[in-house]
This record gives C-alpha cells, sequence and structure tokens, in this order.
C-alpha cells in the first residue's frame, strides 16, 4: 500500500493503539515531506499546520503526546503580564492575539478566568504601578481581552477572597486571562494533524538523525511499546523537542542555545487554601510573580523558577519547591496553614529559554522563540511558551516550505487557517448548549460539565459509550465526576497508550485523587489489558510504571525536614 493511500485510510480510523501501529507501518513506506521530532503542543502544532498546507507529514515522540514540558505548565494560556516588568512588549502582543484565537478554535480546552491581584504595603509593586501596567496589559491585546481590568479598593478585595491576608493590603485589581488543559491541548492538535492525514506515533524514540549527501534525510527510531526498529526518511527535519533541543542538536554538532529552568506545582485541596478565584499573588519570600488557580475541588500553587542541571528525563519537585511554595501561599492565606501533608500531587517541568549571557535573573530570561537551522539541514524551533505555540509552528512550516520549494521546485503553499479551523471538539463555542443536551440524556450537571469542558462537541462520543453499558456510566472514583467510559474512549480515540496516559494525560485523576486512583490501578489496568490486547507482562510493567510516577510525584516528602512549612 503507498503511504498516501495509508494516510487516507488511517486518517478516517479512530485515533487509537491500533492506528498508531499502522501510522508506524506505512511511515517506512515511502519518504514523507517532514519529519517532525517531538509531540508537545509545539511539534503536534507544527505537524497540523504543515498538513494542513498539503505536507506529507510524519510525527513522533519518544513519550505520550505533551507529556514533558507541554503538560507541567500553570495551565494558563495567557498575555504574559509579568513580561510587562522585562519590556517584552511585542511577546505581551502576540501572546495577547493568541489567547484571543484559542478561546475561539478551543473553547472547551481553552476558557476565560477571572483573577485577583491583591497589593501589600510590603509589596515591590505599588497599586499605582499595577494600575499602569494593566492598562498597557490591555492595550496591547488592543482592549480584545475577555473584559477589561478593573482596580478594586480593599473592602472589595476582602468580599472577592474574604481569606486573604488584611493586614498591611492596599487594594488591587481583577484581570483577564485564560485558563487551559494543557495536555488535551497538546493531544488535540496531534489527533487533528492525524485528521488531516499525518501518521503521528507517541512512545516513539529517535535513536538517531539519517543522512544522505551531508544533510539530514530522517531518523532511526524504535517503537518503544513493541522494541521494533525502523527507519522513517523525510526530505525536511524539524527538532521540537523542548528541554531535550540541544541533546539533538549536539548530535550534528551545534552548540547549546537553551537555558532551562525548573518550575514546580503543588495541588492542595481547595478548601484548605479557600480561595474562591484565582490569584496572582508576589511570592513575600522572594517578590516572585506566582498564581493560585481553582482546578474542580482542588487548587495548584505555583511557579517556581529556578536554574537547574537535572535532567527534562528525571525533573522532580524537590523540599525546597513545595516548602516555599506552601510559605508563600500561607502568607497571603494565614488561616490555610497549609502543610506539606495537604500537598496531594506536584509536577515539574523544565522551561527552555533562549540563553541570554547579561540575564541573571532566571525571570528575566526571554520567553521569545527563534528558530535554527543547522550545517545539515535540521531546523529547530527553540525557547517560546505555549500560549504562543500555533504562532510558532506557522513560522516553522513557512520554514519548510521554502526548504521544500527548494529542494524540488514545489509552489509554497499559503499559511493554513489554524487561527481559524477549530481543534477537535471546538466546533460548537456555546459549551452551554452542549451542557443542557448533556443533562437531558440523563446525566447529572457536574458530569455533564465536566465532559463538554473535556471533550466539546465530541462529548456525545463519551455519552453514547456510556449509554450502551451500566458499567461505563459509574465515575472512576465515588464524588470526581470522570466516567469510566472516558478510560475506553481514551483508549480507542485518544491513543492512550499506558495507565499513565489514561491517569495523567487523558484524565487528571491523578492530581485530584492519587491514592485512591493507585488503589483502583489494578482494576483499571484489567480493563486496560482486555481493551489493549496486553499480556500479563506488560500489564505488570504497566502498574510498576504507574507506581513509579506516583512515587515520583510525591518524592519531596522523603526529603522534608521536620520543622512545619
Amino acid at each position: 500500500m503507498s503511504r498516501l493511500l495509508a494516510a487516507s485510510t488511517l486518517m478516517d480510523a479512530p485515533f487509537s493503539y491500533r492506528v498508531r501501529a499502522s501510522s508506524l507501518e506505512a511511515m517506512t513506506a515511502e519518504p514523507a515531506d517532514l519529519l517532525v521530532i517531538g509531540g508537545g503542543v509545539t511539534g503536534a502544532g507544527i505537524a497540523r499546520d504543515a498538513t494542513m498546507r498539503g505536507f506529507r507529514t510524519v510525527l513522533v515522540d519518544k513519550g505520550d503526546f505533551g507529556s514533558g514540558t507541554s503538560s507541567r505548565s500553570s495551565r494558563l494560556v495567557h498575555g504574559g503580564l509579568r513580561y510587562l516588568e522585562h519590556h517584552h512588549w511585542r511577546l505581551v502582543f502576540e501572546a495577547s492575539r493568541e489567547r484571543s484565537i484559542l478561546l475561539n478554535i478551543a473553547p472547551h480546552l481553552v476558557w476565560p478566568r477571572s483573577f485577583i491581584f491583591p497589593v501589600h504595603e510590603v509589596s515591590r509593586l505599588p497599586r499605582w504601578k499595577l494600575a499602569a501596567g494593566l492598562w498597557l496589559y490591555d492595550l496591547l491585546s488592543l482592549f480584545q481581552n475577555v473584559r477589561r481590568h478593573r482596580m478594586l479598593s480593599k473592602r472589595a478585595i476582602l468580599r472577592a477572597e474574604p481569606g486573604l491576608r488584611s493586614r498591611g493590603l492596599r487594594g488591587g485589581a481583577r484581570y483577564f486571562d485564560a485558563q487551559c488543559d494543557d495536555a488535551r491541548l497538546a493531544l488535540a492538535n496531534a489527533r487533528d494533524a492525524h485528521r488531516h492525514g499525518a501518521l503521528v506515533a507517541n512512545y516513539t524514540c529517535v535513536d538517531r538523525l539519517e543522512s544522505a549527501d551531508g544533510r539530514v534525510r530522517g531518523a532511526h527510531v524504535t517503537d518503544l511499546v513493541t522494541g521494533a526498529t525502523l527507519t522513517v526518511r523525510a526530505l525536511v527535519v524539524v527538532n521540537a523537542t523542548g528541554p531535550w533541543s540541544d541533546e539533538l542538536r549536539a548530535a550534528e554538532g551545534e552548540s547549546p542555545t537553551l537555558r532551562t529552568t525548573k518550575g514546580v506545582h503543588i495541588v492542595v485541596p481547595r478548601q484548605r487554601i479557600g480561595n474562591r478565584e484565582a490569584l496572582t499573588i508576589l511570592s513575600p519570600i522572594d517578590g516572585r510573580v506566582m498564581f493560585i488557580v481553582p482546578w474542580g475541588n482542588l487548587s495548584y500553587i505555583g511557579t517556581t523558577e529556578t536554574e537547574t542541571v537535572e535532567s527534562p528525563d528525571d525533573v522532580v519537585a524537590h523540599a525546597s519547591d513545595v516548602i516555599y511554595l506552601l510559605r508563600s501561599a500561607n502568607a497571603l492565606f494565614p488561616e490555610a496553614r497549609l502543610a506539606p501533608e495537604d500537598v496531594l500531587a506536584t509536577w515539574a517541568g523544565l522551561r527552555p529559554l533562549l540563553r541570554k549571557h547579561d540575564a541573571q535573573d532566571p525571570g528575566a530570561v526571554s520567553r521569545e522563540h527563534t528558530i535554527l537551522q543547522s550545517s545539515t539541514g535540521l531546523i529547530s524551533i527553540l525557547g517560546g511558551k505555549l500560549t504562543t505555540y500555533r504562532h510558532m509552528a506557522a513560522q516553522v512550516v513557512d520554514v519548510v516550505a521554502k526548504r521544500l520549494h527548494a529542494l524540488d521546485g514545489r509552489p509554497v503553499p499559503r499559511r493554513a487557517p489554524t487561527d481559524r479551523e477549530p481543534l477537535p471538539g471546538g466546533e460548537t463555542r456555546d459549551l452551554r448548549v452542549l451542557i443542557e443536551a448533556t443533562e437531558g440524556e440523563g446525566f447529572p450537571p457536574p458530569v455533564a460539565r465536566h465532559l463538554v469542558h473535556t471533550y466539546g462537541s465530541e462529548a456525545p462520543a463519551v455519552t453514547r459509550l456510556a449509554q450502551s453499558d451500566p458499567t461505563l456510566a459509574e465515575p472512576v472514583v465515588p464524588d470526581h465526576p470522570t466516567l469510566r467510559a472516558e478510560l475506553i474512549h481514551a483508549m480507542h480515540r485518544e491513543m492512550a497508550i499506558t495507565l499513565g496516559d489514561l491517569f495523567i494525560r487523558r484524565t487528571h485523576l491523578f492530581y485530584a485523587a492519587p491514592e485512591r486512583v493507585l488503589a483502583l490501578a489494578p482494576a483499571i489496568a484489567d480493563m486496560a489489558a482486555r481493551e489493549m490486547e496486553w499480556d500479563e507482562t506488560r500489564r505488570s510493567a504497566e502498574l510498576a510504571a504507574y507506581r513509579d510516577e506516583v512515587e515520583r510525584s510525591i518524592a519531596f516528602r522523603s526529603e522534608l525536614p521536620m520543622e512545619p512549612a
């Protein structure tokens, strides 16, 4: 079967483990136009854009889609209020524009979020300076944000957040940005790339690049599920591996370009901290901008920003990171008295920032991006931030299009409408209509809201599963809206390959109820074994790997000092 016929056949198949196996087989049939290495949100966005422009595209990642930095963000799509302090005007303008685009093309994955920004007398940011910054923030979004900011009195701040420390409070502001499901945003781009004809496979590791006549022409890869090795050939290769980018570039003789900093978040029960809304705060410890953000019945607190030599494969939250975040939150919410035992889970990731030799403060390092081409033709996208991934992807594919034109004279296509065409599930912008329809099918309001905000217009695919078998309509964990049907859906329509995929990135049960999910993991492994044809060896390996993920999330506990946070 030719690669074009194989791709067209796979386009119509569900995005499952079977499609993954078929895609890997099709990748070896004939050379692609483009091989994208890295299935984070940027790499998946590049594959989506390139395929929409008509290029034969392959996308691989050694882990799951978005399992690196993309799923370890602050889960915000934001203009970057704090970047104004470092005069990154262009970045704020671009990010504000991209925020508006993502709110339109993926309303179920990116939604408006109001933030309270309190100002205390000891703050390094006086109230007048905050007002000026927020006015500029609205200006750089061309006054097209969800709403314009409002300055608030001390009384108004305490009405909104009565648990805040009132002593020294000087008022503050309410402004608007957007929150997102970062892992599912990366997944949506990978799925849409597949829908437009890309060959896509997670858990496919690049062992080395393939060269011909001194130019990169593909890669030798290993299927980490089966152990099989294969060669994927392509006219152009893009390195979109985030914090791993310098490793791939080093193999081509290129010098390092990244300065990686670690960002840690902690998850606590929302009732323990008492926040009603999302907050932007300045840590009383060092003045760093932080967020306290609601996520259902939870709140997550972050982020840190520290220089690190940890490998992207091994980065974890340490006790010092957790205690810093707890102390920062407790200083603003004194009645919370958060302690390490309140931390349900953590996540930690490395930011792939561009090196600037004169930047001493990690927070001052630019979040802008650059595209570099090696002497062997490897194209690397470096730096950037989640919010601007779509814009970055378009710029990379512009470079790819020019390279392909130079290679074989093909016309350079116009840009793909990635700013207008919805991501999967984003076809219906009014989610209230979908929620009402889901409730009308007999699902409780909390479950209906959860399904629509997770799957958008694709929610009926999950509800049909739930209605086909009463056991699938049951929650995975009592008192949580995630249904057992969602796990089946993830295996057969979202290329979930491991237990970690199911619990961490397709659902977020890993963070919501880690101990209860760990207790249920053997039963879910039995379900996955039936659905994905695992043998006992694979089932046992999956359980062990998932237990390791849980241990990594709470590894900080073994480092804790005796005194409370």
